[in-house]
């Protein structure tokens, strides 16, 4: 790569942060994605997760209702009301596997 490329790149990331973010699957160039359709494809994605690993119930028909395709790990530097809120979220989803940061 070009020495005026990668300092073209690093400038833009300065400016406009790369989060890591990276192409969609098999896609030669970058698409931006207005915010509307980004959490259309998480909300896809969630419910692809726990559709997939969802439990009804175990072997001994013991209802379960829950599902092990999801987990979350909350931050340390998350306040209460944030895990409060994201505890509640999860349990909603039926995920069993939620830890938080600060606990660890």
């Amino acid at each position: 790569m070009p020495q005026g490329i990668r300092q073209q790149a690093a400038r833009h990331r300065c400016a406009t942060g790369n989060h890591g973010a990276l192409p969609a699957p098999y896609a030669t160039e970058w698409q931006d994605l207005d915010l509307g359709t980004a959490m259309d494809m998480v909300a896809d994605r969630v419910l692809d997760a726990r559709s997939k690993g969802w439990q009804d119930f175990d072997a001994d028909r013991h209802t379960l209702r829950r599902t092990l395709g999801i987990a979350s790990l909350g931050g340390a530097t998350l306040d209460n009301e944030e895990n409060y809120l994201i505890k509640k979220l999860f349990t909603a989803l039926g995920v069993l596997q939620i830890e938080n940061q600060a606990r660890i």
